[in-house]
């Protein structure tokens, strides 16, 4: 259980890491130096288009690795989304700029972008199982929620090391070649996450499913045919908590740049305060889903983050830092109530034959709906409207999303999962 627990959270910390980096150079660098611009605006928002290619790939990568899951293994999957992720991340480390070889910068940044994406994809359902699937049933929440560890630890390791170099290096070094130095890590990153995968052995349930000779041959028709209503719960589950970390991790750096007087480097050090509360908070929701109900527990977080900009954005209206970083704190301390305790919700609507590719569809649909475009929406409204209650109310309606989804979910049975669960032991 320590091994795969401990797999499961390096993994998805690694990968994240990997796509921490690019959320928060698209919002700060990689405008001017990709899609330069004379408005400001129309570079912004090149830049967050690359960001939502990411969440664009990720339903090829949940259809592709969520069915060979399902058909070959959680392991082998994982080691191969892994290494997929890993390699994208250090070739943008290396990729030319616009400045060098003009518009092929771009061609060649969105590539890369894709292909993390791909990756990520194929990663969360699996590495949810990884950790889920050698557990107690009634203990899932805690378990699964190593999987849910990996962003705000990836995220606290990117903003650490980009904060890092940006303190050492002057402006015009950073932007120049320093920013690369964050990406080209990833190589050993990758290494080591592939040094826990590679000595991990395969979960106990698919041993079983492969022996009873249980194996769907076609699992993602298998999911769209039979578990319909449990696809569409799992998916408007997870709408509003991407939507509210894309903005509290990712466009609120270009908002207190641009309306707090607030520097890039105190946004940045405020989210990865954020992410170290994150980093305890994730499994202790996780545990707590397991002794309530969990979908109770996720309507009430699901409530709090549809109100919470409402009180943020006044909070920070003054360019206090520590305004600012209470108020962010807050706001991942309510996405932790959501996302620690999410990723056993979302399996657990699915049996567990179809359990890698229902989870993987879902997380990767959510995606596209709710994450991809949210940074892009964000600045276009606020460019629109000239005010942050349009982003307000566009998160409540994320939330009023979500809440349908919690509805329309089912709570396990978990005395038959956890004989289930000894049988396959």
């Amino acid at each position: 259980m320590h091994k795969a627990f401990a797999a499961s959270l390096s993994g998805t910390a690694l990968e994240w890491y990997d796509f921490a980096a690019y959320s928060v150079a698209a919002a700060t660098i990689f405008g001017h130096l990709f899609f330069p611009s004379e408005d400001q605006l129309a570079s912004t928002m090149a830049a967050f288009s690359t960001y939502a290619v990411g969440y664009l790939a990720r339903p090829l990568g949940g259809f592709l690795f969520g069915r060979l899951g399902d058909v070959l293994g959680r392991k082998r999957i994982l080691v191969m989304t892994l290494v997929l992720t890993g390699v994208a991340t250090f070739l943008i480390g290396v990729v030319p700029t616009y400045e060098n070889i003009g518009g092929f910068a771009a061609v060649l940044l969105v590539a890369l972008r894709f292909a993390q994406g791909v990756g990520i994809g194929g990663e969360w359902g699996g590495a949810v199982l990884l950790s889920s699937e050698f557990g107690d049933p009634g203990k899932r929440g805690f378990w699964a929620s190593a999987a849910q560890i990996g962003p705000p630890a990836g995220n606290l390791l990117a903003n650490g090391v980009l904060a890092v170099l940006a303190a050492l290096l002057t402006e015009d070094q950073f932007n120049s070649w320093g920013w690369r130095i964050a990406f080209l890590l990833s190589g050993a990153l990758v290494g080591f996450g592939l040094w826990i995968r590679l000595k991990l052995e395969e979960t106990p349930v698919f041993k079983k499913i492969q022996e009873r000779g249980e194996r769907s041959s076609a699992p993602i028709s298998e999911v769209f045919r039979t578990e319909r209503r449990a696809l569409v719960a799992a998916v408007l589950i997870r709408v509003c908590p991407d939507v509210l970390y894309a903005l509290f991790t990712v466009f609120v750096l270009t908002y207190v740049t641009t309306h707090t007087g607030l520097s890039r480097g105190a946004g940045l050090a405020a989210v990865m305060i954020g992410s170290a509360f994150q980093l305890v908070l994730m499994p202790l929701f996780g545990a707590l889903s397991d002794r309530v109900s969990r979908r109770k527990m996720y309507l009430f977080a699901t409530i709090a983050a549809g109100i919470w900009p409402f009180v943020f954005f006044p909070m920070i209206s003054g360019g206090s830092f520590a305004m600012l970083a209470i108020g962010i704190v807050l706001a991942l301390v309510i996405h932790a109530a959501l996302y620690g305790p999410q990723a056993a919700l979302v399996t657990e609507q699915f049996s567990p034959r179809l359990r890698y590719t229902g989870s993987s569809l879902a997380y990767t649909l959510a995606g596209v709906i709710g994450g991809a475009p949210a940074p892009l929406l964000f600045t276009a409204l606020l460019a629109g409207f000239d005010t942050w209650l349009a982003i307000g109310v566009y998160l409540l309606a994320t939330a009023v999303v979500t809440i349908i989804g919690v509805v329309l979910a089912r709570d396990p049975d978990r005395e038959e999962e956890a004989a289930a669960m000894e049988t396959a032991r």
